[in-house]
């Protein structure tokens, strides 16, 4: 591609003289951002600031920063900010600009999607509820109250970020921004209110001046001059492209799993399909990848988006307690590593194409004149690995992956070869916060006559609790003559609701009947469960429930919740309707008006000893003091049903464990408890249980990867820190680079047991390796002698070290698989 001459001249003026504060840009042309006159290659990771407690934040930018990662992206979070209309929040866990500068004193920029409309998994999409009751309002179109408010908000950030001086041209580390969020999905339901609507949102956008780039995810039509950019797994091949020729291809979202729902089984994307897609779409013009997430968090409180775990992206390269997930992590690292490598030719070179076969091709970038030359030989296959001969050589391409070459020659990565470590995640008791002595106290199931608000029907739940409780209560009573009742003994009356969702609890003269509950795809449900109803005056009290407000689609200030129809059938005379019956409604339990929560709410109601299994809307409290050592802390809650848990009075999320995935498992059955969340000693743990459960059987947890590994095949090729670029060839780094195992702890641990070691063919993961028909018997010697009692170690991948002249399989390609445990004690772990 034909480099324009203005930005050459600038890169060069600005390398030798420096620049000064009116020379600090962000621009662009068609093949990438220009910051401050210089092209890059932009490797970001989306990290949320409300999703984990600030004293995390500055750990996890320094682990992405290690990462390979230059750029972190993040949400702004309206209904944090203003969660009423005119007043804002932006202390402790809702400082943006503290994040932001965070970031910036670690050396990355900052891409900032202000949306207001974010989606996210996040509740309401990112609205503050009181957007749903501006008179005539409706979202994301051309709808003169929704516009007023989104812009006044979208204003108020822009503001903020000038004042504290956060964009790039005065000195910030914010490149980029986005104005609304993946709209292409819900425009044609607005017509013409969308396409004026999406003018309008880029007009208001541009007219802010913030000296930065504006950017659309997933809007192909994106107006002049704010850039459409690409979200999904596979952008290489997705992507239509930019829509103008002097846009560049960036890629906004890069799915690292799934976020997942209650009910969900586990959620996976494999790293090498992960560099697989990066090398593809940096191969084809892209400069610019963002995982989403990098980091996932927490769903803190009542964060969460409709039946969204309060476990957040925990597959994401950073776990949900802040700790590398290999070999995501490190695999992408060396990805990033290799393309750096190759970087000048990606921003300056010709790009050329020669396909080889259906499945087989070679993209090469070269700037004429010089050695400036990278390769990207792809085997597109799912099925068969190839050889590709390229420039007199011949290259082995495993299946699905694609060999960088940052000077034509050398391969330093391939996508499906992970050189990078591996490991597994433990759950251990802790040793000092066991032994809870739980307390109880009781919720009261209120009648009719005990609540003011009354209405002739069912109220609809949203409107009737405004986002300020999961819960709220509807109530009714009906006299009943012993004629009205089924005289047989095996027949009893069924009390039947229509729920438009999420959750009930259904109490009739007090006792509980019974939980029922929809789902993420069908959030509309029938409970049905039959009833003891006695001559005279019947209570029945239904606890209505909401897991989330919506979170995306078309007209969402237009979706209901609660209780929409009850009846009662098998009665004498048949069946009996009860939705006009006359309704008492409360928001809320009374826990939480009390705040039991807290040391000063929980005097003010009665507690006993708790044993065993207690029932429904049961409130629990006990203390216990840190865990020992710095490692992160979670609450296994698999004893229990469905409520939710504060530590100090902090929310930590919902829980919701009996709600069982197709694989008869929990989506989630550890809750992370941050460790700036605890006291050295006494700390309050309260959990308020809707559903029935056994407080004995929570447990304080400790967590750490300290079982690491490395799976090696001899077409590995060696790590990409065997290399170097020098006089634009590819030099070795080392003495010899050579491929082999290596390992290393964190934290200052060291290796301290060898749980594993097979030279051979042994198969498998990273905590369950097994040996397959072919092994070196001194496998484990071997591993030993290079790695016990040190904090890292390198097995170089020889034949001759392991076999010792003795191969019986000698015609097969060898595979090594190492499994270690780091520490300073050999605790007994459970392996997740």
């Amino acid at each position: 591609m034909a480099v324009p001459i203005l930005p050459l001249v600038f890169l060069l003026i600005s390398s030798v003289f420096g620049l000064g504060q009116s020379e600090r840009s962000v621009t662009y042309d068609g093949r990438s951002l220009i910051i401050n006159g210089a092209r890059k290659l932009l490797f970001s990771g989306s990290i949320h600031y409300p999703r984990s407690p600030p004293e995390m934040w500055p750990e996890l930018i320094r682990k992405a920063k290690e990462g390979g990662l230059n750029v972190i992206q993040t949400y702004v979070f309206w209904n944090l900010h203003e969660p009423v209309e005119g007043q804002y929040n932006f202390e402790g866990n809702n400082d943006l600009v503290k994040f932001i500068k965070m970031i910036g004193e670690q050396g990355l920029y900052v891409t900032l999607r202000v949306g207001p409309f974010i989606e996210a998994e996040w509740n309401h999409g990112g609205f503050p509820y009181w957007l749903r009751e501006v008179p005539n309002i409706t979202f994301r179109a051309d709808n003169e109250p929704f516009k007023f408010h989104m812009q006044r908000f979208t204003k108020k950030i822009i503001g903020i970020m000038k004042k504290e001086k956060l964009f790039v041209p005065k000195g910030g580390p914010v490149i980029m921004s986005q104005i609304e969020n993946e709209y292409n999905a819900v425009q044609l339901a607005y017509k013409e209110l969308g396409t004026r609507y999406i003018q309008w949102a880029a007009n208001m956008a541009v007219g802010l001046k913030t000296g930065v780039p504006w950017v659309m995810c997933k809007q192909k039509d994106a107006p002049d001059p704010i850039i459409n950019t690409c979200n999904g797994r596979h952008c290489g091949d997705t992507f239509t492209g930019p829509n103008g020729p002097n846009k560049p291809s960036l890629w906004t979202e890069n799915w690292t799993a799934q976020y997942r729902v209650f009910g969900d089984p586990p959620a996976q994307r494999a790293a090498e399909d992960i560099a697989y897609a990066v090398a593809r779409f940096f191969s084809k013009n892209g400069t610019l990848t963002n995982y989403y997430m990098y980091y996932g968090g927490t769903n803190f409180g009542r964060t969460s988006s409709s039946f969204v775990t309060t476990r957040y992206y925990d597959e994401a390269p950073l776990d949900e307690y802040g700790l590398l997930r290999e070999p995501k992590y490190g695999h992408l690292k060396d990805l990033h590593k290799a393309l750096r490598l190759s970087q000048k030719a990606l921003l300056w070179g010709v790009p050329s194409v020669q396909k080889i076969s259906e499945d087989l091709e070679i993209r090469t970038y070269e700037k004429p004149g010089t050695q400036i030359c990278a390769a990207f030989l792809n085997n597109n296959s799912t099925k068969s690995p190839a050889t590709i001969k390229f420039r007199g050589q011949d290259y082995y391409l495993p299946r699905k992956s694609i060999s960088i070459l940052p000077d034509c020659n050398t391969v330093v990565f391939n996508t499906q070869s992970i050189v990078a470590q591996h490991n597994a995640r433990n759950f251990h008791p802790s040793k000092k916060a066991s032994d809870l002595n739980w307390e109880m106290s009781q919720e009261t199931v209120p009648k009719i006559d005990e609540l003011s608000l009354k209405s002739k029907e069912p109220m609809e739940l949203y409107n009737l609790t405004k986002d300020t409780s999961d819960y709220a209560w509807y109530t009714t009573s009906i006299d009943f003559d012993r004629s009205d009742l089924p005289m047989r003994h095996d027949i009893l009356p069924v009390l039947q609701v229509a729920s438009l969702g999420h959750a009930i609890l259904a109490f009739v003269n007090g006792e509980y009947i019974g939980f029922g509950h929809g789902s993420n795809v069908e959030k509309s449900f029938v409970f049905s469960k039959p009833v003891n109803l006695t001559p005279g005056d019947n209570h029945i009290a239904l606890l209505g429930m909401s897991v989330g407000l919506p979170d995306n689609g078309a007209y969402m200030e237009k979706r209901y919740a609660g209780v929409r129809a009850v009846m009662i059938q098998g009665l004498n005379a048949g069946t009996l309707d009860l939705t006009l019956n006359s309704w008492g409604h409360e928001v809320g339990v009374k826990g939480e008006k009390l705040e039991l929560y807290t040391e000063e709410g929980l005097k003010k109601v009665q507690w006993s000893e708790a044993k065993g299994a207690g029932p429904a809307l049961t409130w629990y409290k006990t203390y216990f003091d840190a865990p020992e050592g710095n490692n992160p802390v979670a609450i296994e809650m698999t004893s229990m049903g469905k409520g939710m848990v504060w530590v100090n009075g902090k929310s930590i999320g919902r829980y919701w464990v009996n709600y069982l995935s197709p694989l008869g498992q929990p989506s989630q059955s550890e809750y992370h408890i941050p460790r700036a969340f605890l006291k050295p000693e006494k700390n309050l743990l309260v959990v308020f249980e809707e559903t029935g459960g056994d407080p004995e059987g929570i447990e304080i947890l400790l967590v750490n990867r300290d079982t690491i590994c490395s799976y090696i095949t001899e077409y590995h090729p060696p790590t990409v820190n065997s290399w170097k670029k020098s006089g634009g060839k590819i030099k070795t780094a080392v003495d010899d680079a050579k491929s082999g195992a290596h390992l290393t702890c964190s934290d200052g641990k060291v290796i301290t047991k060898v749980e594993f070691a097979s030279f051979g063919d042994p198969y498998g993961a990273c905590g369950k390796f097994v040996e397959g028909k072919c092994n070196s018997q001194n496998s484990k010697e071997v591993v030993e002698k290079y790695c016990l009692g040190k904090d890292s170690c390198s097995i170089p991948l020889e034949r001759e070290i392991f076999d010792k002249g003795d191969d019986e399989c000698s015609d097969i390609s060898k595979v090594l698989a190492v499994q270690v445990r780091c520490g300073r004690d050999k605790s007994d772990e459970k392996t997740d």
